[in-house]
């Protein structure tokens, strides 16, 4: 069986000198079904390893109730398969613009701030999850025959903290899990995250998107000795609802790549394929210098112009990329793949059938609670979704502003019934006073929990109250309304009732799409709002095309059937879909 070690300046396989070529392919943003073709498309552009985080709040949902926590062991087996070697990030914070940086909403919910710190209140669940995932680590590690070269502690610790004992007791659980490779940290090329992030003993490496001779000299001033490593080559990058979409040219990358390479280092191609944010598990950020200023929403694509796109086909980037690695390949390249299968011909569907939102939330809803003060999300354990709100404001009494304080994210509002308004947090006042008596509804939506910096573990809903002029309105009754709720047996129940029925356009909308030549397709939904969909029960996502940049969902072949396929579309604020279009 091979060896892998980390010398004083080479990573070492049976002891002979190695450069890793990786790339990121996250297993979670690709469809299983797909798994052999992307992997065929790294090895195609050079790249003789891949990298992949493990999302904790994927796998774990609620304390104790596990959702295909061997996905990530079935991933490494077709690595293997691939010919390839292994990077593991296991987290239990990830970044990765992923909900929460991937921490559990029912860990971050009554912690707060105390994650990813030494607290015992944190590492007791940490602890819980490694012993349930590492063993598919361990028995696939390169010195038991398996592809598993490293193992990541934490991730990009030094961006955030700089609680040492806790990254020296991840390392340790991780050795005491069985973990017997090297592990590694991986920081900015800055002083404070070098300091703050980095375990004594254990290999850093660093993180940018150019400037490669720079940000290795920061790195080599922390660690006069070891392989250096670029772990996240930002070739790419994200975009945000409501943004441009964000591209990077395909020469300036190549260039960028090309000095990691010169600099006599490893790399990791972040993204080499980013594949998708299904399932409604995009992250956010906070704007600013300091991230600590307004929401930004990740789209559902997570195609961050890498050199493989959203669908798995080589884009120019591709190509410039493999002519770079080629020269550092043990041999000849592979020939590139061909794409999957496309949808053979464009189809459109009525949407034909509605339910009102109300509706859906009887149907499919959490217990409703009545308490004096609003519940956030964390309290209704609903990781992704809505709750509604209820308030009675007492009367009677003359017309006054209301507000929300502490809104995270958008609200929908009612008044007696009549629409309101949209509060956002930056905007949580009503445009119009209202006079009392008068019972209030609002529908708030999150739109993703923050991934990355301070504001990390901040909780959603209505996380301060509802105000009638300087007056807290106490007692509310609140229901949740989870994306895991929508399950066929479950959307079997809703009542649903011809469009032409409806009074409005939220609600939940079923259309049935007759397929012929299966295969890859975009989802298209003339005049929707925003809201969620899924495809044969498979969630696409979040929808939301009037925001942009994003206005099509990506829909895996693997998930397409011939014959009819169901499709449910949530609207959540807006007119709702006339038609459900593949193409």
């Amino acid at each position: 069986m091979s060896t892998f070690a980390v010398g004083d300046e080479d990573f070492l396989v049976d002891g002979r000198p190695v450069r890793l070529l990786s790339g990121a392919l996250h297993y979670f943003r690709v469809h299983e079904g797909h798994w052999e073709h992307r992997l065929g498309m790294l090895r195609a552009m050079g790249l003789d390893c891949v990298e992949t985080y493990v999302p904790w709040n994927l796998h774990e949902p609620e304390p104790g109730r596990w959702a295909d926590p061997e996905a990530l062991g079935r991933f490494l087996d077709a690595v293997a398969a691939a010919g390839m070697r292994a990077l593991v990030r296991p987290g239990p914070y990830i970044c990765a613009e992923w909900e929460n940086g991937g921490l559990p909403h029912w860990v971050t919910g009554p912690l707060g701030r105390r994650v990813r710190t030494r607290d015992p209140e944190f590492l007791a669940p940490v602890e819980r999850w490694f012993r349930r995932l590492l063993p598919q680590v361990v028995e696939r590690q390169v010195d038991r025959g398996g592809p598993v070269v490293m193992v990541q502690v934490e991730n990009e610790y030094g961006s955030y903290g700089s609680d040492a004992r806790y990254l020296e007791w991840l390392a340790g659980l991780l050795r005491e899990c069985g973990v017997t490779v090297p592990l590694f940290t991986s920081d900015g090329p800055e002083d404070h995250m070098l300091t703050g992030g980095s375990v004594p003993g254990v290999l850093a490496t660093a993180n940018f998107g150019s400037g490669a001779k720079e940000g290795f000299e920061v790195l080599r001033r922390h660690r006069p000795s070891g392989p250096l490593m670029c772990m996240e080559f930002w070739c790419g990058w994200f975009d945000h609802w409501g943004t441009e979409h964000a591209v990077r040219d395909a020469a300036d990358a190549a260039d960028a790549l090309r000095e990691v390479l010169e600099c006599g280092a490893s790399v990791n191609v972040y993204m080499a394929h980013g594949g998708s944010n299904f399932g409604g598990w995009a992250g956010a950020n906070r704007s600013g210098d300091l991230h600590d200023g307004r929401l930004l929403p990740t789209v559902t694509s997570y195609d961050y112009d890498a050199p493989v796109d959203e669908r798995g086909r080589a884009t120019e980037k591709f190509h410039r990329f493999r002519e770079v690695l080629a020269p550092y390949a043990a041999g000849p390249l592979p020939e590139v793949p061909e794409p999957p299968a496309r949808l053979a011909a464009p189809v459109r569907a009525e949407a034909a059938e509605w339910a009102p939102l109300g509706a859906v939330l009887a149907e499919l809803g959490g217990e409703e609670r009545e308490t004096g003060v609003p519940p956030g999300f964390e309290e209704l354990g609903v990781d992704r979704g809505l709750v509604r709100y209820r308030f009675a404001v007492p009367g009677p009494r003359q017309p006054y502003p209301l507000r929300v304080t502490g809104l995270r994210d958008r609200a929908q509002v009612w008044v007696d019934g009549v629409f309101a308004g949209v509060l956002t947090e930056e905007e949580a006042v009503l445009p119009e006073p209202v006079a009392g008596p008068a019972v209030v509804e609002l529908w708030v939506e999150s739109l993703g929990r923050v991934n990355y910096g301070p504001r990390l573990a901040e909780p959603k809903g209505i996380t301060g109250g509802l105000l009638h002029e300087r007056q807290y309105v106490h007692g509310v009754r609140a229901r949740g309304l989870r994306l895991d709720a929508f399950t066929a047996e479950a959307v079997g129940r809703v009542p649903f009732r011809p469009v032409a029925e409806r009074s409005g356009g939220r609600g939940l909308y079923r259309a049935s799409v007759e397929v012929a030549g299966a295969g890859d397709a975009e989802l298209r939904l003339p005049g929707a709002g925003r809201g969620f969909v899924w495809v044969n029960g498979f969630c696409l996502g979040r929808h939301w095309p009037s925001a942009g940049p994003q206005e099509g969902l990506f829909v895996p072949g693997p998930v397409l059937r011939e014959g009819a396929n169901e499709v449910w579309v949530l609207e959540v604020e807006g007119a709702g879909p006339r038609a459900v279009e593949l193409g």
